[in-house]
């Protein structure tokens, strides 16, 4: 955790953001020399993968940032996978049907095994649905309206049944990584195997750092690299001065500047795609009654206070969209809402109306969780303060203790810099990962910063379970517009998705969730 920054001269909002825009410019020409970085040019056979965020595991139970997934998948796969168009594609499921309302039928393929050799089986399956389930704070799990259960037909097909109907379940198991029933477990897998087209031949979830090779065992086609190094590298400097060398192949999650650095180099090519990832700046609640945040007329107050335009244009510098909704409007299902209104007037006159004085707020977040991060941290620090609210900014580092603190379990604290991804295509997904709350959920800290409300969360059930898309939508649409009224974040934005390449890398389909098979990922001479 870093040093409380509420100390000493305060900047004015314009001198914070000036100061931004200075530290983005010169971040590209740091030596290497002076960070800690990867070293080393990688072979001719291998990709070196440098990860802005630590990957603490190659089990997705958790599951903290979309790149991981990437990774993740390559070693471990679930019975489908979100394809072109954010449709199902079938990936160890050769069927999956609905056969009613609450059952889908499912069929193994034949002879998919894992990276020993052993059959990917039924018991499998039924065992990692159960173990997402039982998971402490799982993000996977928050998904679902329900998990469903697994009926065995014969060796190879089973039922996926619920009480009531999941009309996406196709869409959301792609979410369910599958290993051997007898090596599973609720806590996260920082080893095992899996049925990829890569295993695991050395692994530290401590420092982030993971050797791939290819499976000879994988039942699909064999993919054309041997091997992939993964590596955490959090200062973008160091990243992007290591893709100049040819250190690093791949970077994601890089910001418009160093972007803008890369793109004019010769053998470095930068990839973009819209994104379905929502950050916000989501408010604690967890407060208990009579705190200035559990009233809804101060946590709409405090928006105002809040130039969304001049951070997504002078601190992300234009790589980002003010969101206007709950959730990207690339998911389906999304709806404008409402957006974010800059009035610092109002904003203090509304605070002052409602008696609320000497206000200050604890603002958390992990490092990388989005680009530019501290700078918008900071930024955001400055314009609360010109309508008199004083703050603390806590920044934890990758690894660090945030998941205690966001359950209310490590400290206490006031707003969260967070992002929340589009896992299924789905509006409905994210929507009841955020605000399906309920007591029960709350009561294993399984919701949403504390995000409890049962009329919503009734609402989202309601739509999730809706077989008939039209009315399902309608639903969904008047939830989101009750969600909307009770201001549960300070400000949010929508992502662009850009990744850094070098030109020996081909094959990088980019989705919209910032992820990619690595399976068909190429090198060139």
């Amino acid at each position: 955790m870093t040093p409380d920054r509420s100390s000493g001269p305060r900047l004015d909002r314009r001198s914070v953001l000036r100061l931004c825009l200075a530290t983005a410019a010169g971040m590209a020409t740091v030596p290497l020399a002076g960070c800690a970085g990867p070293t080393g040019s990688p072979g001719p056979d291998t990709v070196v993968l440098g990860l802005n965020r630590s990957l603490a595991s190659l089990d997705n139970k958790l599951n903290q940032f979309d790149a991981a997934v990437t990774v993740q998948r390559a070693v471990r796969q679930a019975l489908t996978a979100i394809g072109p168009g954010m449709t199902a594609q079938p990936v160890l499921a050769e069927e999956f049907v609905q056969s009613s309302p609450t059952s889908w039928s499912v069929r193994l393929r034949d002879g998919v095994r894992y990276s020993d050799g052993s059959p990917v089986e039924v018991a499998d399956v039924d065992t990692a649905v159960r173990m997402y389930g039982q998971v402490n704070g799982s993000f996977i799990a928050g998904l679902f309206p329900e998990l469903p259960t697994v009926h065995p037909v014969d060796e190879r097909t089973f039922r996926l049944e619920t009480l009531e109907p999941v009309p996406v379940l196709d869409l959301l198991m792609a979410n369910i990584l599958v290993t051997p029933a007898a090596a599973n477990r609720p806590e996260q897998l920082t080893d095992g195997i899996g049925s990829g087209p890569f295993r695991v031949v050395a692994a530290n979830g401590g420092t982030g750092e993971y050797t791939l090779a290819a499976n000879e065992n994988y039942w699909g086609p064999r993919p054309s690299l041997a091997s992939v190094q993964v590596r955490f590298v959090p200062e973008e400097s160091s990243r992007v001065v290591a893709m100049r060398s040819g250190e690093l192949d791949v970077i994601d999650s890089i910001t418009p500047d160093s972007a803008e650095q890369l793109e004019g180099l010769p053998g470095v090519v930068i990839e973009r795609s819209p994104s379905t990832r929502t950050n916000q700046l989501f408010y604690n609640f967890r407060k208990p009654a009579g705190h200035p945040l559990a009233d809804v007329r101060v946590r709409e107050a405090l928006t105002y206070a809040i130039d969304g335009d001049a951070l997504a244009q002078q601190v992300l510098v234009g790589s980002v969209t003010p969101a206007t909704g709950l959730v990207s409007s690339s998911l389906v299902g999304a709806v404008e809402t409402g957006g974010y209104r800059y009035d610092p007037a109002r904003a203090r006159q509304t605070l002052d109306a409602l008696g609320v004085r000497d206000l200050e707020l604890v603002i958390i977040w992990e490092s990388g969780e989005f680009p530019a991060d501290t700078s918008v941290m900071e930024a955001v620090a400055a314009m609360l303060g010109d309508v008199g609210v004083r703050t603390r900014l806590q920044q934890f580092q990758p690894g660090g203790d945030i998941q205690q603190w966001r359950q209310g379990r490590g400290g206490d604290w006031d707003i969260l810099g967070n992002g929340y991804p589009g896992p299924t295509g789905e509006a409905a997904t994210s929507l009841q990962g955020m605000y399906g709350g309920t007591p029960e959920k709350e009561a294993t800290r399984d919701t949403y910063q504390g995000y409890v409300m049962p009329e919503i969360a009734a609402g989202l059930a309601a739509a999730a379970r809706e077989p008939d898309p039209t009315r399902r939508l309608a639903m969904l649409a008047d939830t989101q517009h009750a969600i909307w009224a009770t201001w549960p974040c300070l400000w949010a934005f929508v992502p662009d998705v850009v990744l850094a390449r070098r030109e020996r890398v081909s094959g990088i389909a980019l989705q919209p969730t910032n992820s990619y098979d690595i399976s068909s990922v190429r090198l060139e001479a």
